[in-house]
């Protein structure tokens, strides 16, 4: 059960009474009509095999609201992209499949290439980036809202309250962000939110008093969520990261052209879950590492154009504290599973701070050493000034994929 108490500079909006996905979706019908709908699922292929995957097509079978579906597809043979056509054939709602390896696509990258604009890496920040171009070119919404494709305790619920704030008339929002907690039945989940991002935030409050910046994304409750809605407008001026801080880059984005007041975050499950990434202590690479290493790098790059001068002294300043600040998180965090029946593994939790704590001073160094070094991914009003066909090639390129 949620409460109504507001912390923080951004509105929230909280489930108080569990109000009822029919009730919901008449809303959301009513608000269609005026303010049509889009839904983007950004996927692997190996999702199509996963648990998760089969029950959000069941749940978006019934959702009668949604104007389109954009399924953007990686790491597809042509084979796959084929099975894939069947799998999501089943939507009854109008969708298109970005098949982002295949031939046309891929030329449509090269094009991007010549013209330095091309997304620097591969993986889930490209695959929104195409979605979103694809988007402004269809024109058949004013709204999109995005969110993962391996969420096993997805209902359509949550879709219809990550959606309400930005399309009820009456409301001024451009932007919504979810939020929840993470847990399954037997323990408390969420180590990068709980354990990285939120006391590294306090610590960098700590050392840079009421920066703006880190009072913002101090407010939001699950700054990690892959669950966000915005009006169509907003995904035309957003650079976001191609790497693993993709929701820290869209929430400073939003921040950088939208007004405080036009933002808000919306409780949109009692529980959620979805698959776990290793933390992958020996390879910086992959996993929890990467990530912890990438988020960290990008709220350095952040607070340097609002003015922070960073030095080696610093970040190691910055390290300790944010490994002290992150232990006495632990605490709170291991009584809040035990009063409610979850587990939590002391030893398990401590190996991730630790190598939190290495990740942090790493990013910092990585930063100094390359200040350029954060991959963002031009705007699409930046692509269509180079490129001024580009939304008619890339409608061009989708459909004859999906013929």
């Amino acid at each position: 059960m949620g409460d109504f108490y507001q912390d923080g500079v951004v509105t929230t909006l909280h489930n108080l009474h569990n109000r009822s996905y029919e009730e919901l979706e008449q809303k959301m019908l009513h608000f269609s009509k005026k303010r049509p709908m889009s839904l983007i699922l950004p996927c692997l292929y190996s999702e199509l095999q996963g648990p998760a995957l089969g029950n959000i097509i069941d749940e978006l079978v019934k959702v009668p609201y949604l104007e389109e579906i954009i399924i953007g597809l990686d790491k597809a043979t042509r084979e796959e992209f084929e099975h894939a056509k069947k799998y999501f054939g089943r939507l009854r709602t109008h969708h298109r499949i970005l098949w982002n390896d295949g031939p046309r696509m891929r030329a449509l990258d090269d094009l991007l290439v010549q013209e330095n604009i091309a997304p620097s890496e591969m993986g889930k920040g490209r695959n929104a980036w195409y979605c979103f171009g694809y988007f402004n070119a269809s024109a058949r919404s004013e709204a999109v809202a995005l969110h993962d494709c391996d969420i096993v305790t997805y209902s359509r619920h949550m879709l219809a309250r990550l959606f309400y704030p930005v399309v009820d008339p009456t409301f001024n929002y451009k932007f919504c962000k979810g939020y929840y907690y993470r847990a399954d039945d037997k323990k408390l989940n969420g180590r990068v939110v709980r354990l990285l991002v939120t006391p590294l935030l306090r610590t960098l409050k700590r050392f840079f008093g009421n920066d703006s910046y880190l009072e913002y994304l101090d407010s939001f409750r699950y700054p990690l969520a892959g669950e966000f809605s915005m009006r169509a407008d907003v995904t035309k001026t957003i650079r976001i990261p191609s790497d693993w801080s993709l929701e820290i880059g869209i929430l400073t984005e939003v921040m950088r052209t939208n007004a405080i007041g036009r933002i808000c975050q919306v409780d949109i499950a009692d529980r959620y879950d979805h698959k776990h990434q290793e933390l992958s202590e020996a390879d910086s690479n992959a996993g929890l590492s990467r990530m912890s290493t990438e988020i960290s790098r990008a709220i350095f790059a952040k607070l340097a154009t609002n003015g922070v001068v960073f030095s080696r002294g610093l970040i190691r300043s910055i390290k300790a504290s944010y490994y002290r600040t992150a232990l006495d998180f632990l605490d709170q965090y291991q009584s809040d599973a035990v009063i409610n029946g979850l587990s939590l593994d002391r030893h398990v939790e401590e190996q991730a701070i630790d190598m939190f704590a290495i990740n942090v001073y790493r990013a910092g160094e990585m930063f100094l050493d390359n200040p350029m070094m954060v991959p963002t991914v031009p705007s699409w009003k930046r692509v269509i000034s180079a490129i001024p066909d580009m939304y008619n090639r890339l409608l061009e390129a989708v459909e004859v994929d999906n013929a």
